[in-house]
């Protein structure tokens, strides 16, 4: 894989940012496929409001409206028991979509099970962190992102953005990492799939500096990135 002279990339050695998931296991850096939800959308609620069969308590006809956090919390008290719901729940739903994430949480310490006896299991269940990737070239399904905008995040000028190019075939030759979309998927074998690539350590270094950046407003002194930043101001004088 080759990338150009203008990217964090080439200040390492650019056949070694990408490299092989030996370990066929999950871990910091691993590259998964996951599906995540569109979080600039307001979710959708969906309301039982009645039934075709009344003495049917698995099917019922439901509203569908936008969920807003200000707006009265609305309970219906049509019992359906396929769409049970506890003080305080509504359901709720945002479109989602199997994009490439890397993992940038994997670690989560086994809580007894003698801790959780007669709990959800929710309340405890593991979980990953991923920050997912959206395609730079537009196609019918995929608006894209315009060439200025992608070459100010391929010099490192926003914290929340990361260009990058991934390694195995797509649609796309260019993609942004969203930090600002980190989100969690289930620890559950059938809440990812592992594409056998992992980001090199001299890799997660720099993309681990970039969400210093976004969280706490800079990054390392040590960092690469900076070097990285001066060497563009060189290039763009």
């Amino acid at each position: 894989m080759t990338f150009p002279d203008d990217c964090v990339q080439s200040i390492i050695q650019p056949d070694e940012w990408w490299v092989q998931n030996t370990s066929g296991k999950i871990c910091r850096g691993a590259l998964v496929f996951a599906f995540v939800s569109h979080v600039d959308q307001i979710p959708y609620t969906f309301e039982p409001v009645g039934r075709k069969i009344a003495t049917e308590h698995s099917k019922a006809d439901v509203l569908v409206a936008p969920l807003k956090v200000n707006q009265p919390l609305k309970q219906t008290q049509l019992p359906v028991a396929a769409m049970p719901l506890h003080h305080g729940e509504v359901w709720a739903a945002n479109k989602a979509k199997k994009r490439p994430c890397i993992v940038l949480g994997a670690n989560h310490a086994s809580v007894e099970k003698s801790l959780t006896v007669g709990k959800p299991n929710h309340a405890t269940a593991p979980t990953y962190l991923v920050a997912p990737f959206y395609g730079v070239t537009k196609t019918q399904g995929r608006a894209g992102y315009s060439d200025a905008f992608v070459e100010r995040v391929r010099h490192c000028e926003y914290p929340q953005f990361h260009w990058d190019k991934l390694p195995f075939p797509s649609d796309t030759e260019e993609s942004i990492l969203r930090l600002d979309h980190l989100q969690p998927i289930g620890a559950h074998y059938e809440s990812y799939k592992l594409t056998g690539y992992t980001l090199s350590e001299p890799g997660l270094r720099i993309v681990d500096d970039m969400l210093s950046w976004l969280l706490w407003g800079g990054v390392p002194p040590e960092s690469q990135i900076l070097i990285y930043r001066s060497l563009i101001e060189d290039m763009l004088c």
